[in-house]
């Protein structure tokens, strides 16, 4: 059943990933979708940079030629690195903070006047279990995240009374490219702390994002934090 007929939906870091298997699944529910990455080589892809507000105001310009309107945003798109704080610069903490949180922040700007206009709207950001829990030679990424579920709160609080419904989604580890970057240690280990005994695959986190774009599915959560996270955090 096409639940996603006639819905505009955009999505950051959709070329790969997470973002990629949740921009599928609305495809597949019968949305038009724009995909927003800043590896624009995939066809249809618009490029941004979602750390610069002059390319976001762009990416969005296009996408809405392609939409006509956003319904539903999902922000995905993410820098993950790793090194313990004491020996990270700040170029490292200030890139992670830029691309993990303010672009969060830029996208989500760009959407909520008109999705508070029509009364109808969804947003969508992909944060993460180590924003709750923390991580070892991730104190950036945690950070970002943990800013990521604190300012989803918080707009959920201003934009809820308009039928604009802002929550997250914070997986646990999952099997992406984002991850290539973090040691094999780390993750061996990791692996030894879930519960599930595994890292996820993006297919196994997309349908979260359905639900939580989905009407009638959907119309409670706010500024919820849903966490398919093999085990990692049970809040």
């Amino acid at each position: 059943m096409a639940l996603f007929e006639g819905r505009g939906v955009v999505v950051t870091g959709g070329g790969s990933g997470i973002g990629a298997a949740i921009a599928e699944a609305f495809r597949v529910g019968g949305a038009r979708v724009a995909v927003l990455d800043r590896n624009a080589a995939a066809e249809g892809t618009i490029a941004v940079d979602v750390a610069d507000e002059h390319s976001v105001a762009r990416a969005f310009a296009t996408a809405r030629e392609d939409l006509g309107q956003v319904d539903v945003l999902v922000n995905s798109a993410g820098l993950l690195t790793e090194s313990p704080l004491q020996d990270m610069g700040l170029d490292q903490w200030n890139e992670t903070l830029a691309v993990d949180l303010t672009g969060v922040f830029l996208c989500c700007r760009e959407v909520v006047a008109e999705m508070r206009e029509r009364k109808w709207g969804r947003i969508i950001n992909i944060a993460s279990q180590l924003g709750i829990k923390g991580g070892t030679g991730l104190s950036h990424y945690s950070a970002a995240k943990a800013g990521v579920i604190g300012m989803t709160k918080s707009l959920a609080l201003e934009v809820s009374g308009d039928n604009v419904l802002v929550n997250c989604i914070a997986p646990g580890p999952i099997e992406t490219p984002l991850v290539d970057g973090i040691s094999e240690e780390w993750k061996a280990a990791k692996r030894k702390e879930l519960p599930l005994g595994r890292f996820g695959t993006p297919e196994e986190v997309a349908p979260t994002a359905l639900l939580l774009a989905s009407d009638p599915g959907g119309n409670l959560f706010v500024g919820q934090t849903l966490g398919p996270n093999s085990g990692d955090v049970m809040p």
